[in-house]
């Protein structure tokens, strides 16, 4: 009497599991995004020893040899529609390139997503304990720099006028600049992730997105050159810290996602399929295939 063995595949995880782990991310971004924002306003009543920080860092600048924020804000002053591009990219990409980055990379590269998640949180989270100790009023707000607001005076802008009455921002938290930290780790997560493929030639080209960014925040004396060197050294430490994912990690298709999910430990090794009889006549069960983790698992189980 032949025995036959019947594969059983795992579960389709279904489109609940994979929109528990959606809403578990978004609900981690925004709270952590929300617990930034507040720790920021912490430091909007220290004007005073923000200006005296600000003094130094100008000196500092001065005593390194570093050029004056003011020779790239000249270039930028000869059109008004090159300033008000400039503060546009300052006010509308920022957070906008951000979240569409982590939404391609949660789609297309989970593993990388994990990554990158964990970087961004470093990253932040080491900003926003300097921001506290150490309240930096930006260059336009310095005299002695004698830089235009170019926010105020071509718009459009993101601060209020007076900076101890904005609710909305702590425009004494330059010190290190998250827009060309972000802008930085964006240009790196793309090229780690596209590393090999079709695309892989041209990510390189990523780098002007931070290049940009760091004229930008210059040019409308939003930020020292000081405050991006801060963010890239942070952003180096972040990296050394967050282990990157490893070389033979899958990056599952997003056609592949919701296909698979909580199944159990050993699921598809009780899932043998029958390939043919040994000496005495029993069916054989072949080892079974390794299983594709989708995008739901990836971000699930390195949350």
């Amino acid at each position: 009497m032949t025995a036959h063995t019947t594969p059983a595949g795992p579960p389709a995880a279904g489109p609940r599991a994979a929109r528990r782990r959606l809403i578990r991310e978004l609900l981690l971004v925004a709270g952590f995004f929300t617990v930034y924002k507040a720790g920021r306003l912490l430091s909007t009543d220290r004007t005073g020893e923000a200006f005296r920080n600000a003094d130094r860092i100008w000196e500092a600048e001065r005593a390194l040899g570093l050029p004056g924020e003011g020779a790239v804000q000249r270039l930028l002053l000869h059109g008004e529609a090159l300033v008000t591009t400039a503060n546009t990219y300052y006010a509308a990409v920022h957070f906008p390139a951000t979240a569409l980055f982590l939404v391609w990379l949660y789609v297309r590269r989970p593993a990388h997503y994990l990554w990158t998640r964990r970087v961004l949180a470093v990253l932040t989270g080491a900003a926003l304990v300097l921001h506290l100790a150490y309240p930096l009023a930006p260059p336009r707000m310095l005299p002695d720099a004698g830089l235009v607001d170019t926010g105020q005076v071509y718009g459009p802008t993101v601060y209020r006028a007076a900076p101890d009455a904005d609710t909305l921002a702590n425009q004494f938290a330059a010190m290190p600049s998250l827009h060309f930290g972000w802008a930085l780790m964006l240009a790196i997560g793309v090229i780690a992730a596209t590393r090999g493929g079709k695309r892989s030639r041209w990510g390189l080209l990523w780098l002007l997105h931070p290049l940009v960014t760091l004229l930008v925040i210059v040019a409308t004396a939003n930020h020292y050159w000081l405050d991006a060197i801060a963010a890239a050294v942070l952003l180096g430490i972040a990296l050394l810290v967050v282990p990157r994912p490893r070389a033979g990690e899958p990056d599952t298709d997003p056609a592949d996602a919701g296909t698979a999910a909580d199944t159990g430990d050993g699921a598809d090794a009780e899932a043998p399929a029958a390939t043919g009889r040994d000496a005495e006549g029993a069916v054989q069960a072949a080892p079974a295939l390794p299983h594709q983790k989708s995008t739901a698992e990836t971000v699930g189980a390195g949350k």
